[in-house]
């Protein structure tokens, strides 16, 4: 009798080992029963029967998925390889059990595909200054197709562009010859300002004489002040015309 209530008793306990199942906060158990889905279930205790439900554990955490390099042809054909990272989540477990065989594949296959496919409707240029745009193209893309298997598509991060040695050196030289353009433009552009600026300080003191004379004078203290040995001193022809003006005729013009 004794042996057989232990019997029970182990029975029991490898009853309720089998049938009770804890899921964490972040899983879901997809329960088939004889083959047929009976729902999503979970987190905490549920109960299986033994040998007639069978149960799938689903992360509902976001995965980050990385896309290896992808060689890609631009439209410009230029030869490239970009990678990227892909963050998803599962929102519907049974859609991801049932709809797809393997979510996680499925998802890994289509960023690639993607990836190759926008990356290679645009040019070079394009590719490296309109990062932003493309993340928001390839996530909706992904978004909407992951979207029949209950997968959301939150982010998509172009990682890393690499370009062949060749369109490096060329590059650097075109980056190279804007600056020296820049470069030349804002040097002409400042000797024309200086030029604007000296006509019209001509124009004001053309107007009035003193205030050359007083411009002489100014110069003459600046040379003598950096302690020279010679000294030019400028003679404005202004300075003697009043001696002209104001000299007596001479005898001649007065007969």
């Amino acid at each position: 009798m004794f042996e057989l209530n232990v019997t029970v008793l182990l029975l029991i306990v490898v009853f309720l080992m089998s049938s009770v199942k804890i899921l964490r906060e972040y899983e879901r158990a997809v329960v088939f029963r004889l083959g047929r889905i009976i729902g999503a279930k979970g987190p905490g205790v549920i109960i299986l029967i033994p040998g007639i439900d069978k149960m799938v554990r689903v992360d509902l955490r976001t995965v980050t998925l990385d896309v290896p390099p992808q060689d890609i042809i631009t439209r410009d054909n230029v030869s490239v390889k970009v990678s990227a990272v892909v963050y998803f989540r599962v929102l519907d477990a049974i859609k991801a059990i049932v709809d797809v065989a393997d979510f996680h594949f499925a998802t890994s296959q289509l960023a690639q595909t993607t990836l190759r496919s926008v990356c290679g409707q645009g040019e070079l240029d394009n590719l490296l200054a309109e990062r932003d745009e493309i993340n928001d193209r390839i996530q909706a893309i992904l978004d909407k197709d992951t979207e029949p298997w209950g997968v959301k598509v939150s982010k998509v991060e172009v990682k890393e562009i690499d370009l062949p040695e060749g369109m490096r050196r060329a590059m650097a030289k075109q980056a190279e010859a804007e600056r020296e353009r820049r470069s030349a433009i804002i040097n002409a552009e400042g000797e024309f300002q200086a030029a604007q600026r000296l006509a019209d300080a001509a124009t004001i003191i053309s107007g009035s004489p003193a205030a050359l004379q007083l411009r002489y004078l100014q110069t003459l203290k600046d040379i003598a002040a950096e302690n020279n040995s010679t000294t030019v001193f400028p003679i404005p022809i202004d300075l003697f015309r009043p001696f002209f003006e104001n000299r007596p005729p001479s005898s001649s013009q007065a007969t």
